[in-house]
């Protein structure tokens, strides 16, 4: 009897490379607070999860081209569909929509949740090697 590392860790290896994904993200935003024109970005968790459930439920979806004159889809990658541009809170004179303070706070709330989600993965682990071990 094989063990199923997709049955057995669920969404939550997902929610681990989407945090990452994130962090970069926030990180990104931080190093560009005084950038002239630069416009905040950020990802929705929530439509991650969604599409993410939804795939695992009916499968992959998968374009393939048959011809070499197909134009090649762009955006189809998890980031991609969920990354968003940030409303300001308040307008700048050099239309640089990030807010330090805001972009902080989500990089820190980001960590904690990274942090809550590599510990679920580790007690999963835990419980496959017991599991292995006959404990």
């Amino acid at each position: 009897m094989s063990i199923s590392f997709d049955k057995a860790l669920g969404i939550h290896e997902k929610a681990l490379g989407f945090r990452a994904q994130r962090a970069e993200v926030l990180a990104n935003n931080i190093a560009n607070a005084d950038t002239p024109n630069y416009k905040a970005r950020d990802l929705d968790f929530a439509s991650v999860l969604a599409e993410q459930s939804e795939k695992a439920q009916r499968g992959t979806f998968q374009m393939n081209r048959t011809d070499s004159r197909h134009i090649v889809a762009q955006g189809l990658g998890m980031a991609d569909a969920a990354l968003q541009y940030r409303t300001p809170m308040q307008a700048s004179i050099d239309q640089n929509t990030v807010d330090p303070q805001l972009e902080q706070s989500n990089y820190a709330e980001n960590s904690v949740q990274f942090q809550a989600s590599f510990t679920l993965l580790n007690s999963k682990f835990k419980g496959l090697i017991g599991a292995l071990r006959g404990e």
